[in-house]
């Protein structure tokens, strides 16, 4: 009983390393965006580490993982390594993506993340193409898919949720509730905003979780993806969550009342389970240290990571008959 005590103990503290190497990471991403070290767009985790970390226990290694643009998040809690990650920010060739893909499309074959998808949704279809190759192929593999709640408006949604129905395919829907669609709350956008119910309309076994609790997500990934796994059909979390910073770094965030965020900022993910778990100051800080350090040797990795030569910049763009691939 005491080894069992002491195990899941250390669990909740990985869970809590997950979730501030999440949180550091960004936060320094917004140092070098500062800086012009980072281009392009950039979108921030903030406050929903949780719901990466929490649901992404539930997987093997053998699972797929489809994810979104704000995918910073999901890659490192399937461990995709931060240097690979930081290259990536960068543009450099060493980056998971090897410096073409930038903030919005991390990529890594080999722990089976299929993306960072700049689409909103675009990532539903990619995830019920794989589920359906999977159970033609008879592997007992899930697929989790996350979104948020702006693509539930899009019409690729309703088409890929019929279709896993229909075809009881292997899916794991995760739709990230963060209550905006860019800019639009979720009120102004839908007339049903219990997007549970409306995920539940296509016969999918569906329920809303705490998605700022990562203890709670936790459970009910687990509880999903065995169902799934078990030839259960596909199923769906309505993971409610915040996210702490605005739509992007260019987005002034001037839709949402700063009282709203604050009351939210109580509720941090973070702080959260260092209070249930009782973790020690002590523990906080040695967790925070080897999070900073790993952090540090992500930057060093990156700017010393080479650019792509500049004769290589049509590679992958196009080809023709005895041209270069």
């Amino acid at each position: 009983m005491t080894r069992a005590k002491g195990a899941v103990a250390e669990h909740r503290k990985d869970l809590l390393r997950q979730m501030l190497l999440i949180r550091r990471f960004e936060e320094k991403c917004v140092e070098l965006y500062s800086a012009a070290k980072i281009r392009g767009f950039l979108h921030l985790y903030i406050g929903e580490e949780a719901v990466a970390v929490g649901a992404l226990q539930a997987l093997t290694d053998e699972d797929n993982v489809v994810s979104t643009y704000r995918e910073h998040g999901h890659a490192l809690a399937r461990g995709v390594p931060a240097n690979s990650i930081m290259a990536e920010m960068y543009g450099r060739t060493s980056g998971c993506s090897h410096g073409r893909g930038g903030s919005m499309h991390l990529f890594d074959v080999d722990r089976r993340f299929y993306g960072g998808n700049a689409i909103v949704g675009g990532g539903l279809p990619l995830a019920i193409g794989l589920a359906l190759a999977d159970r033609l192929r008879g592997d007992r593999r899930v697929t989790a898919c996350f979104f948020g709640d702006g693509a539930v408006a899009e019409g690729e949604f309703h088409e890929c949720l019929n279709l896993a129905a229909l075809w009881e395919l292997p899916v794991l829907f995760c739709c990230e509730n963060n209550l905006y669609a860019m800019g639009t709350a979720l009120a102004v956008e839908h007339k049903e905003t219990d997007l549970a119910v409306r995920a539940a309309t296509y016969e999918i076994p569906a329920w809303p979780v705490d998605g700022m609790d990562v203890v709670a997500v936790e459970d009910a990934a687990r509880h999903a993806a065995e169902a799934v796994r078990e030839g259960g059909g596909p199923h769906f979390l309505e993971l409610r969550t915040y996210r702490f910073r605005a739509h992007s770094m260019y987005d002034p965030d001037r839709y949402r009342d700063k009282a709203e965020i604050e009351e939210w900022k109580r509720r941090d993910p973070i702080d959260a389970l260092v209070r249930r778990e009782k973790i020690s100051h002590t523990d906080l800080e040695l967790i925070d240290k080897e999070v900073a350090a790993e952090i540090s040797e992500a930057v060093e990795f990156a700017e010393a990571a080479p650019l792509e030569p500049v004769e290589d910049l049509t590679r992958f763009v196009y080809s023709r008959p005895g041209g270069p691939s």
